[in-house]
């Protein structure tokens, strides 16, 4: 008789703070779906923790006298798994919804590509159209199908491949997945997009202020990475800090300082409408407008990166909700 293979063992880790009724929904959707569940709170005063004991999760209350990292959320969750590590470990921010039918596909895949340490789906906006800023990060979560350079906060990991790097690096304040995939894919690991509905997750960002403070904490980590990690072998983020500081600081700089010598140099603000326009064909207006935009609070977060760095001060999350 054939020996039948045990099937793999997979835990979730669950980050939040202050989630409310959207970290019972994401808890209800593991049900079923994984082996143990940690979720990991991070200060949270609206009833969170009780919610999640009352789900059945593990808790595991972050000490919020450290500067809070979601990386320090999940690693903490990585070590309550040690004493009986799964072979997969789903990550899943408290805000999303795990999708029928994403962990078999995703299980499958691990299971039948033994060098791929990452495999992440389509994540979905839960209310695309309630705001602009919430389409836009609809379709920000699209991403080609395929082998994938990064993955985002909600993918399920070869709890060997992340734990043999000691998981996440704790002092990054956003860009810790793509960090993480870096030093994987150095270690001969890979990473994967496959065409599976993931998740559901629900930005709730119907304000500018809060749209403005979400690219501003990309732009931070672009300058980050770019500055801390990216080396000729292996560039990470270059490019996107070329844009940021060519689109957000060059261009008005040049205008300005220039203005000063004769206005016409102001006509060097034209470069901006004339972007929209190239990216439009590709995009849309909407985004095509908003991408063009964003490269000022990405410059403001690279900025204050930088300011940082000098000041040598701890880090801190940049809120935007």
């Amino acid at each position: 008789m054939p020996r039948v293979k045990p099937k793999p063992s997979v835990d979730a880790v669950v980050i939040g703070r202050n989630e409310g009724e959207r970290l019972i929904a994401c808890l209800q959707s593991l049900h079923g779906q994984v082996r143990r569940v940690i979720y990991v709170d991070s200060g949270s005063t609206d009833g969170s923790v009780q919610a999640a004991q009352a789900e059945g999760a593990i808790i595991v209350a972050l000490d919020m006298s450290l500067p809070f990292t979601a990386a320090r959320a999940r690693n903490a969750g990585l070590k309550a798994l040690k004493a009986d590590a799964p072979d997969y470990v789903q990550f899943i921010d408290g805000d999303c919804i795990l999708r029928d039918g994403w962990m078999d596909r995703a299980v499958r895949f691990l299971s039948e590509n033994l060098r791929a340490a990452v495999v992440c789906g389509r994540r979905r906006e839960i209310h695309p159209d309630a705001s602009v800023y919430n389409a836009l990060i609809d379709a920000e979560w699209d991403t080609p199908v395929g082998e994938a350079r990064a993955c985002g906060g909600d993918a399920l990991m070869r709890h060997q491949a992340v734990s043999a790097v000691n998981g996440y690096r704790e002092d990054l304040i956003a860009g810790e997945e793509p960090e993480l995939c870096l030093r994987l894919r150095a270690r001969g690991w890979t990473i994967w997009r496959i065409d599976a509905e993931m998740t559901w997750h629900d930005a709730a960002i119907t304000r500018f202020g809060q749209w403005w403070k979400r690219v501003e904490r990309a732009g931070h980590a672009f300058a980050e990475g770019a500055a801390r990690f990216s080396t000729p072998q292996a560039p990470h983020w270059q490019a996107e800090v070329r844009r940021i500081w060519i689109w957000g600081l060059g261009i008005p700089l040049v205008a300005l300082l220039g203005a000063l010598l004769h206005p016409a140099a102001l006509l060097v603000l034209l470069a901006y409408p004339l972007q929209v326009l190239r990216l439009k064909a590709r995009l849309g207006w909407s985004a095509a407008f908003f991408n063009t935009l964003g490269k000022f609070p990405e410059a403001v977060g690279a900025l204050r990166f930088y300011a940082r760095k000098v000041a040598k001060t701890e880090t801190r999350l940049i809120e935007y909700k």
